[in-house]
C-alpha cells in the first residue's frame, strides 16, 4: 500500500509538473507600441525647423519689396522720370499725350542751356510744365515784329514750325525783359497758344526740375544767335 501510495503521489507530481511547465510555455502575443523619437504632430501643425524657414523667406520677400520700393523712389526723385506731356504747347517737338524721360541729375553739376527742354513749376498754376529755355540768366530778351532777339541778337529757332512768329502776352507790339541772376526766360515751342515767360517772367533756377529726353537723345537743341538786323 505505501509503495502505491508513493508511485501515485510520484506520479501525481510529475503530473503537476508537466502542467506546470506547459503553462511555462504558455506565449502571450503583446501588441507593439511604435517608437516615437519627437512627439507626434497633427496634420495641420508644422515641425519648428519649418517654421523658421517660412519666416526667413517671408522676411526676405519683404526686404525686397521694401528695396525695391526705396529704389524705385529714389531713381524717380533724383535720377529719371516718366512724365506725360498733357496739352500742345510744344508741338512739333512734344506730342500731347505721349510719355517722355525727365533726366532730374542733368541739371545737378551745370547750369541750363539755351535750347534745353525743360519740366518747369509753373509759377501760374503751381503745377509742371514742359518748356524750352530761350534766355539765361543776365540775358535780355526783346520781342519786336513777331521775332526774338537775345542781347540785341536775332534768335534763330529751327525747331519751329514754318512761319511761326512769337509775339507778346498783351497787345503791345515790343517787350523788353531782362533775366536776373539765376533766372532763365522759357516759352513753349507752340507760340501762339503757350502760356509761358511772356505772361509769368523769366522762371527762377530751382523751379527748373530737369531736363526731358527724347528718343533721339536728350532735348537739347542748337539755336543761333544771328546779328540784329538794322
Amino acid at each position: 500500500m505505501r509503495i502505491e501510495t508513493v508511485q501515485n503521489c510520484q506520479k501525481t507530481g510529475h503530473n503537476m509538473a508537466q502542467e506546470n511547465a506547459g503553462k511555462n510555455l504558455t506565449m502571450v502575443s503583446v501588441p507593439q507600441q511604435p517608437v516615437w523619437t519627437n512627439p507626434p504632430t497633427s496634420p495641420d501643425q508644422k515641425p519648428p525647423g519649418q517654421m523658421l524657414r517660412l519666416a526667413r523667406q517671408v522676411g526676405l520677400l519683404v526686404l525686397i519689396g521694401l528695396m525695391s520700393v526705396g529704389c524705385y523712389f529714389g531713381i524717380s526723385r533724383f535720377f529719371l522720370q516718366s512724365v506725360e506731356v498733357v496739352g500742345v504747347s510744344m508741338v512739333p517737338t512734344l506730342r500731347d499725350s505721349n510719355f517722355y524721360l525727365l533726366n532730374r541729375w542733368a541739371f545737378q553739376h551745370s547750369e541750363p542751356q539755351r535750347g534745353d527742354v525743360v519740366v518747369i513749376r509753373d509759377p501760374g498754376d503751381h503745377g509742371f510744365s514742359v518748356k524750352r529755355v530761350i534766355a539765361l540768366a543776365g540775358e535780355s530778351v526783346y520781342f519786336k515784329n513777331g521775332r526774338v532777339y537775345i542781347n540785341g541778337a536775332e534768335l534763330g529757332e529751327p525747331y519751329l514750325l514754318p512761319s511761326t512768329c512769337t509775339f507778346t502776352a498783351s497787345a503791345v507790339q515790343e517787350q523788353f525783359i531782362t533775366c536776373g541772376r539765376d533766372q532763365y526766360f522759357v516759352m513753349g515751342d507752340n507760340r501762339s497758344v503757350s502760356i509761358d515767360s511772356r505772361a509769368y517772367g523769366p522762371v527762377p533756377r530751382p523751379d527748373i526740375l530737369g531736363l526731358v529726353v527724347l528718343p533721339g537723345g536728350p532735348a537739347r537743341t542748337a539755336s543761333t544767335l544771328a546779328s540784329a538786323k538794322r
